[in-house]
């Protein structure tokens, strides 16, 4: 069956593309499209030399001198990072991916590049790449590593500048191609020095929304060049807008597909695989003053929310300067986690099916989940077309429900156990 889901995709994508342009998708890109619908949750971490200020990710952006900034990389020295103590606390939360911010809007790179020294290697006394530690985890505990990449940058001096990075004291000799030919540079070595990258995920697109002449940041031609070198691998990007010609998943910040209580979606929902993306307190990078974060339960019903929408939920850690998850954070992979290995079904591989005043549903072939977030709420209803239901269960204990079908309005109204004791306690419906 899901060999012929892939066929049928590859199919509909190719009659897409052909009629709203050049790209089509390889066989390879379609079965990772296929396989990242159903991983449904990952991990995003931002960490960088931000984090040695503890006051977020955009810290240079607030004035500083970008000469002074940079001191912060001698310092630089993460003593408690352990990859692999990293990746099996993500992975013990039920998240299936991780995405890694190589390289953020201040231009430092977080793993040991070719193009210069401003990098984790050559400029800390730490010289670890920790990229690489990281890929070798996510390999050992079969977690699936997508890299964040900023194409917008306050740090080096032949990037166009746009509406941000203006009080860097750099000295400006923009040069797009100059940095097009540095960002493909990159990009090369990355997917090939640290292989298999799941997924790219692009951000800074939005640095050049208010020029007065559209900037031409050339993607087509940019993804065209990152899936020779790597068909599989996933492009995604933030810019906010309508999908470009070449990208593989939509992704949305800080709202669920279809919503923009943020301020910065709105755009329509494409047929691509989707990913929202949103942080556990308040910020992405580490600030050491925010401790705002988003409760167990909040965090666990979002994963719920984001799969009744057949969208991915990418939920964002920033981890300290000494290297450590904070621990608030392991606290919610923790009881995510313990959620995840109860209801993981009702959430991996599924569609959405709808929003009621109870919660959420969702659905695979063969059956449905009710996911009910309200623990006094006695009964639910939903719509049920066909045939009166196999067997109808809490699939946290597998016990029977009971259950009434009115064939003639098609809608279904289960009996709901009491004393439940979940952020999001799930029913399982068989056709």
């Amino acid at each position: 069956m899901k060999q012929k889901i892939i066929a049928f995709l590859i199919g509909a994508m190719a009659w897409t593309t052909a009629a709203a342009g050049s790209y089509v998708p390889t066989k390879e890109n379609a079965e990772a499209r296929a396989a990242f619908e159903e991983m449904r949750f990952g991990v995003f971490i931002h960490w960088g030399i931000y984090s040695m200020f503890a006051q977020g990710e955009w810290y240079l952006n607030s004035g500083l001198s970008d000469a002074e900034y940079q001191k912060a990389a001698s310092g630089f020295y993460p003593a408690r990072f352990d990859a692999d103590a990293w990746v099996k606390a993500i992975k013990a939360s039920g998240a299936k991916y991780i995405t890694f911010t190589s390289r953020h809007h201040d231009g430092f790179s977080m793993y040991g590049t070719r193009t210069g020294d401003y990098d984790i290697v050559d400029a800390t006394p730490f010289k670890r790449d920790v990229l690489k530690e990281l890929s070798q985890a996510c390999r050992e505990q079969d977690v699936r590593l997508h890299l964040y990449y900023s194409i917008l940058d306050w740090h080096r001096t032949d990037y166009p500048v746009g509406r941000t990075g203006l009080k860097t004291g750099r000295a400006l000799r923009p040069d797009y191609d100059s940095y097009f030919a540095f960002m493909k540079t990159q990009v090369k070595e990355l997917l090939t020095g640290y292989a298999p990258i799941g997924g790219l995920w692009f951000d800074g697109y939005w640095d050049h929304d208010a020029d007065s002449i559209p900037f031409d940041w050339r993607m087509p031609e940019f993804y065209r060049y990152i899936h020779e070198l790597q068909p599989a691998c996933l492009i995604g990007n933030n810019h906010h807008i309508t999908p470009i010609e070449g990208e593989d998943f939509q992704m949305f910040e800080r709202d669920l597909p279809g919503e923009n209580t943020a301020g910065l979606s709105g755009q329509e929902v494409s047929q691509l695989p989707l990913e929202m993306c949103q942080t556990m307190n308040g910020m992405w990078g580490y600030k050491v003053a925010d401790q705002n974060y988003k409760s167990t339960e909040t965090l666990i019903q979002l994963i719920a929310r984001a799969a009744a929408k057949s969208s991915n939920l990418l939920l964002n850690i920033g981890p300290q300067p000494n290297g450590e998850l904070p621990a608030a954070a392991l606290d919610r992979l923790r009881g995510i986690g313990a959620w995840m290995d109860v209801n993981g079904e009702s959430i991996y591989g599924t569609k959405g099916a709808g929003e009621y005043a109870w919660g959420v549903a969702t659905k695979r072939e063969g059956c449905m989940y009710a996911h009910v977030f309200n623990n006094e709420t006695t009964e639910i209803e939903l719509p049920w077309t066909g045939k009166k239901p196999k067997a109808v269960m809490a699939l946290d204990n597998g016990t029977k429900l009971q259950a009434r079908f009115d064939k003639k309005t098609q809608r279904l109204t289960i009996l709901l156990p009491e004393g439940r004791k979940s952020a999001d306690w799930v029913a399982r419906i068989e056709e």
